[in-house]
């Protein structure tokens, strides 16, 4: 049972990888990236189905239960609709480096708090890990300029949401089961779509076609589908790997984007794509 994470956490790369390559497709076709978020907790609901079938409808209706979920669904989520506001105004190029080095603040809580520690050999993985996370987020610098530093505050601000998500996530895991975490951050989701058309301009033009919430549908499930085994990785994986491990699902997007789009990412990308390769062999060895 304990080696289960290996599956749970490649599942989680290969479908947030295969996510990643599409996501933007439904946003240029004119679909706002604000209306995706809201289809994309909807997918949630399905895979939250199943998952508490899987466990025998049994609810957690404990109170440190639905706080710990509540915070693992409002750190996720509230951070993807921070990261669009941030986006507005912030150079893409500096944001992306920025959110990526949230499995840091996991891996410090994770040691820290709930005193995980693996083998040399895996912390120096671990490490390369971070330096193959930034060469992955690498961004083309932009002409334009930012407006105000309002964006660097949100950006750190997700990235420590992101970081304390995943370290929570672990920590309810050893009280609660994982079908019940992934209700909860299901149910938290949806309480924040109102936000997200909130944050959306009905004054431009929005694809309500097959290319618009339907595509979008059929791509964000497999982000939900991510977000359901990275919370069984976590469940039998030690968070000092699993989040690390899976912040590297970036690898699957560039390799589809060499096949699909035919397009060739800058060297610093394929570098880390390299460096990614080593780190998850090094992770996954016993």
């Amino acid at each position: 049972m304990k080696q289960h994470w290996k599956l749970y956490a490649l599942t989680t790369i290969i479908f947030w990888g295969i996510w990643g390559a599409f996501i933007e497709i439904p946003e240029k076709a004119g679909f706002p990236a604000t209306l995706g978020y809201s289809v994309w907790a909807l997918t949630m609901i399905p895979c939250a189905i199943v998952a508490i079938a899987l466990s025998g409808w049994k609810l957690d209706f404990r109170k440190k239960s639905i706080i710990q979920g509540c915070i693992i669904g409002l750190t996720g989520a509230g951070g993807q609709l921070l990261l669009f506001e941030a986006l507005k105004d912030g150079p893409a190029y500096l944001i992306f480096p920025i959110i990526s080095l949230n499995p840091v603040i996991t891996v410090v809580m994770s040691t820290t708090l709930l005193k995980e520690t693996t083998t040399r050999k895996r912390w120096t993985g671990i490490i390369l890990a971070f330096v193959a996370i930034l060469f992955l987020s690498y961004q083309e610098s932009e002409t334009n300029t930012e407006r105000g530093y309002v964006w660097l505050a949100l950006a750190l601000a997700v990235s420590l949401m992101w970081g304390i998500q995943a370290f929570v996530m672990k920590s309810a895991n050893n009280r609660m089961s994982s079908e019940n975490i992934f209700f909860y951050m299901t149910l938290t989701g949806l309480m924040l779509i109102p936000i997200a058309v909130g944050m959306t301009d009905f004054k431009q033009p929005i694809n309500w076609g097959l290319s618009g919430p339907y595509l979008a549908a059929g791509i964000q499930i497999l982000n939900a589908i991510g977000a359901l085994t990275l919370v069984y990785a976590l469940r039998y994986g030690k968070a000092i790997i699993v989040v690390p491990a899976v912040a590297l699902a970036p690898v699957i997007t560039i390799v589809i984007s060499l096949i699909w789009y035919a397009t060739l990412p800058h060297w610093i990308i394929l570098c880390g794509l390299v460096l990614a390769v080593i780190v998850i062999y090094i992770l996954a060895e016993e």
